[in-house]
């Protein structure tokens, strides 16, 4: 007999606005004790100096978050030239320094090559697996790795503000897996007067908001009661890339139990991915064919 998970079975997405200084991790785990949550997990590690935008999955929200990670999203940051540290960031080891200083036409025109789709080769201290091991552990310990670099889908990268010399204030949209020290670090390098993050802000990740998110403060004070389900948004949000198509009572049944289920309209391309939903709540997720969609995830009440 299969054992009853502790807590509540609460199913939604949470927007945490992030603070300096905390892990991914750690706040999620915070959310998941806050609300009583039987599962939680997030989209998109922020590193712990960064703050901003950290969306939560509480539930059968979870099932969502393969769409939210691969979603764009936006970075505010601003980029110390003339000085590289071994994180990329503030906290770490200085490493050189340069005393020439770009122009902001030579910024701007820079700019271009870290735009569309480019490779890039995340930080030594990143969570990317190296033989089993983080590479942030193998750095910490001394070590330095040739790591490989990876595809990353660029949207936009543009300079919002030159405060002074020293200081430039760029904001990035992109796909999966962008690491915006690394953008600090290449750029730095491809001005020649090197660089890193100075700070860091996830403004929006998918359809989630900052203005939306939540303090650690208001989960704490909230936690363990009624009044944080109000903060809960719907697992639906997740799903916001994909095509909507209502089904029946008939499809309802089928796709809750594994089998095709008939969708009354389309917008998708067979072969698509898309979700189904009956009376605006998701159902199942799956692939669109003739009519029908075949699930690949199905969501519990």
């Amino acid at each position: 007999m299969a054992r009853k998970r502790k807590g509540r079975a609460i199913s939604g997405w949470l927007v945490v606005d992030k603070p300096a200084g905390v892990t991914s991790t750690s706040v999620v785990n915070k959310v998941k004790w806050a609300f009583d949550a039987q599962k939680a997990g997030h989209a998109g590690t922020l590193d712990p100096d960064a703050t901003g935008v950290l969306a939560v999955a509480l539930g059968e929200a979870t099932k969502t978050v393969p769409y939210i990670t691969d979603a764009l999203k936006c970075y505010r940051f601003v980029m110390r030239l003339g000085v590289s540290t071994r994180t990329d960031d503030a906290e770490g080891e200085v490493i050189e320094t340069r005393d020439d200083r770009p122009s902001d036409e030579v910024i701007a025109d820079a700019l271009g090559a870290f735009r569309g789709d480019i490779m890039q080769v995340p930080p030594q201290f990143s969570a990317v697996k190296v033989e089993g091991e983080r590479a942030y552990d193998i750095a910490r310990a001394g070590g330095e790795m040739a790591l490989a670099a990876r595809p990353l889908w660029v949207e936009s990268l543009k300079m919002i503000a030159r405060p002074d010399a020293d200081h430039v204030e760029l904001e990035m949209v992109c796909g999966k897996g962008g690491y915006v020290r690394s953008i600090a670090r290449d750029l730095g390098q491809a001005l020649g007067c090197l660089g890193h993050v100075l700070w860091l802000r996830r403004t929006w990740s998918g359809p989630f908001q900052a203005e939306q998110g939540v303090s650690l403060e208001t989960l704490d004070a909230g936690a363990k009661t009624e009044a944080l389900d109000a903060h809960l948004l719907p697992l639906e949000l997740g799903l916001t890339d994909l095509p909507e198509l209502p089904t029946t009572p008939e499809g309802v049944v089928r796709l809750k139990n594994g089998n095709p289920g008939m969708v009354l309209t389309s917008d998708a391309e067979y072969g698509e991915e898309a979700w189904a939903s009956y009376m605006g709540k998701a159902v199942a997720v799956g692939i669109y064919k003739a009519g029908e969609l075949h699930p690949s995830r199905v969501f519990n009440d």
